[in-house]
């Protein structure tokens, strides 16, 4: 692994506030590249795990003034809905705020390597299409780093050779602090509404997102998915953008299950077993235009495509139980990115609920006829109880993730179904740490089931 020369930064000051895995790996970073740097988190356990590492912990905003920059975690508001108070005392004497995205680009510069920067943004698939463009390059031989909002924090990539490609994951929070970062090709998958209470309404959202298209220049690639309405509308101001489509024609496009463009056929997405449906059509187009724009080869995008593993928590398949599938879709944390899921499947039952975003899962009227059987947990469970009783689909509040699987393992046997789906619809919050740990418990309990073969008859 190439590292970045220690003076990179000499004689730079910075405060990095937010101390999670972005945070602590700029810390590192930053100061490994020979920074000033000064560490907070409101929280009293992150700094004192930053302080046993040997990190200068101490709240920044007497000496604001100094910094070349406020670096704050991407989760700490700067403006709405209340802009964190070292976020306002930064602003209030100009001091910029950026995100750790921003200060790899200025690093991989200032290092003098010439690699190349594909970004990755919209509501929805944005994880997916990342690690599958950084599968497809790894499959092409095309050294690259792929992280950012998803896996490895931004500053803890290495410094990549010219020919190298960073495939950076990029959320609407991130994109909103960009100073220099220019995206040899970018991709806008889509947008549903989403982080609101953050932007304030969707054309801050759209807007937060279009800057993904910021500082582009003659020769670099726009992409923008075609699927959803607001994509569209995006997409009529820039009208030299290739667009992508997992259902109708565009310039990467999926006719059922062949994606193909203008020169013919990539590949049959029915070889594909990890990008299931319409959605991953979409991302799959939206990756192997990338890709092209990148000059991957048809073959290797093919191959790349057919061999993609998938991610875990995105339509995984964790185990099948008497001919019963059980899919772990807990990245589904709103309705949006649920009725991908549902449209995959004929007949399931469904686990959801959490902490519900803003419409519920009233938009999954629609797909409410293929669910055999509700099963309901977290916060706003007896919430999407009284919907689905409104549209006399079988249902039951169990309130646990503990509760439910076996539930559902049952209700599948019941009623001859064989998909159970966690896709809650909803943030974790109020029962887990995240998604992660959802759908780790999810998989947990699933495994409980498959110990027990003389009960379950695993096969």
């Amino acid at each position: 692994m190439t590292r970045f020369p220690s003076n990179l930064f000499a004689g730079r000051r910075y405060a990095v506030v937010g101390l999670g895995r972005a945070g602590i790996a700029a810390l590192r970073a930053l100061t490994a590249q020979g920074a000033i740097v000064t560490g907070w988190d409101d929280a009293g356990f992150a700094r004192d795990q930053a302080e046993r590492e040997g990190f200068l912990i101490a709240d920044p905003t007497p000496d604001i003034g100094d910094l070349d920059a406020l670096i704050l975690s991407p989760g700490i508001p700067h403006t709405l809905p209340v802009p964190h108070r070292i976020a306002a005392a930064a602003r209030a004497v100009g001091r910029p705020i950026l995100t750790d995205a921003e200060l790899l680009f200025q690093a991989v510069r200032g290092a003098g390597s010439r690699a190349r920067f594909a970004g990755i943004t919209g509501t929805n698939g944005k994880s997916t299409t990342t690690a599958l463009l950084a599968h497809i390059l790894a499959t092409a031989g095309v050294p690259n780093a792929a992280g950012a909002n998803l896996g490895p924090a931004a500053l803890s990539l290495p410094l990549l050779p010219d020919n190298g490609v960073y495939v950076l994951e990029m959320s609407s929070y991130m994109l909103e602090r960009l100073a220099n970062l220019r995206f040899d090709a970018a991709a806008m998958l889509n947008l549903s509404p989403d982080h609101l209470d953050r932007h304030g309404d969707m054309d801050h959202y759209a807007a937060a997102k279009r800057h993904i298209f910021a500082r582009q220049i003659p020769g670099d690639t726009a992409i923008i998915g075609t699927d959803d309405a607001l994509s569209r509308e995006m997409l009529a101001t820039m009208p030299g953008a290739v667009t992508v489509s997992g259902t109708h024609a565009a310039d990467i496009w999926a006719n059922v299950t062949l994606l193909q463009d203008q020169h013919g056929v990539i590949v049959d997405l029915a070889q594909a077993a990890a990008l299931p449906g319409p959605h991953n059509a979409q991302n799959a187009a939206a990756a192997a235009a990338l890709a092209i724009a990148l000059g991957v080869s048809r073959d290797k995008i093919a191959e790349g495509i057919k061999t993609f593993p998938g991610l875990a928590h995105r339509q995984e398949l964790v185990a099948t139980v008497n001919g019963i599938r059980f899919v772990n879709d807990s990245k589904a944390t709103n309705a949006d990115a649920t009725a991908r899921a549902l449209a995959c499947y004929g007949k399931l039952i469904w686990i959801a609920g959490g902490i519900a975003k803003s419409g519920g899962i009233a938009p999954l009227a629609q797909y409410f006829p293929r669910i055999a059987r509700a099963l309901l947990i977290g916060r706003d469970a007896h919430v999407f109880a009284e919907i689905l009783a409104q549209h006399g689909i079988d249902h039951e509040v169990v309130e646990t993730l503990d509760r439910a699987v076996p539930a559902a393992l049952a209700a599948a046997r019941t009623t001859g179904t064989d998909v159970i789906l966690l896709s809650p619809a909803c943030a974790s919050f109020d029962q887990f740490s995240g998604f992660e740990a959802r759908g780790t418990r999810f998989r947990e309990l699933v495994g409980l089931l498959s110990d027990q073969p003389a009960k379950s008859g695993v096969m």
